[in-house]
């Protein structure tokens, strides 16, 4: 998504001033930020910066402290958490699929819980599981157990799909693969993307993957987001905190 259709498009997340406190520590301060429909947004940051917590407060896992998250111009603490939850596809790094369901059954969830007849579920789980790159008729009856870690994620992320969110939610979705296969998944990604045009809140701890994924990237400090802007914002940014984080990647390619 360019940076002229991203100033096109209708804000579909947007954080204002959102701090969120447990007990008397605050794990987040004074968050403002939008997402636009269609955009792809990357946390990146230290552990313990607060990127989950940002997410999980899009769909009301936890409730803003002080503050509003709005989602469709809407404030989280006014839909309800299960309307919510069923507009926002949610996949996180070790993928959480149910080990005793087939992998038609754990894609299926969703949609059957919202009443879709066998018929049409059974087309769903064929249509997402060739869209993840896997084979409806080799992979809808085997069980997560009998499937490699690749694999396991791209399920998780047919399952995230599956009734057709307008919004995704990803936690370190990859994280837990070996290089050659995140980066397989990565472009897969990346183009499933820019052909579904999901509004996405990415996080990860990898600054290449967020390089390579995000719209825009935010960087998170103590709470706060200390800087966010497109990829090339980022590495021309001279913020302390942004170049220690960029100091890595830099040491590689200037090794390469």
């Amino acid at each position: 998504m360019r940076a002229s259709e991203v100033e096109k498009a209708e804000i579909a997340i947007q954080f204002c001033q959102v701090s969120y406190q447990l007990a008397e520590a605050e794990i987040l301060s004074r968050l403002a930020f939008e997402i636009h429909q269609g955009e792809t947004v990357v946390l990146v940051g230290r552990s313990g910066s607060g990127k989950t917590t940002t997410l999980k407060l899009v769909n009301r896992l936890l409730e803003p402290t002080h503050g509003e998250v709005l989602v469709q111009n809407r404030a989280t603490t006014s839909w309800d958490p299960i309307e919510l939850r069923r507009r926002i596809g949610y996949v996180i790094q070790d993928v959480g699929l149910f080990p005793h369901f087939t992998v038609e059954r754990n894609v299926a969830l969703v949609p059957s819980l919202e009443g879709w007849e066998q018929e049409k579920l059974r087309r769903r789980v064929r249509e997402l599981l060739t869209l993840v790159g896997l084979d409806g008729d080799e992979y809808a009856h085997r069980y997560p157990w009998q499937l490699s870690g690749g694999q396991r994620q791209r399920v998780g992320v047919a399952r995230a799909l599956a009734v057709d969110p307008p919004m995704l939610l990803m936690d370190e979705p990859f994280g837990a693969l070996d290089p050659l296969t995140r980066c397989e998944i990565q472009e897969e990604f990346k183009e499933l993307q820019g052909n579904l045009k999901k509004t996405i809140l990415f996080v990860t701890h990898d600054l290449q993957e967020a390089l390579y994924l995000g719209d825009r990237i935010g960087l998170m400090q103590d709470g706060r987001l200390t800087v966010i802007g497109t990829p090339d914002e980022l590495l021309a940014s001279t913020d302390p905190e942004t170049m220690a984080f960029l100091k890595p990647l830099r040491s590689r390619g200037s090794h390469g």
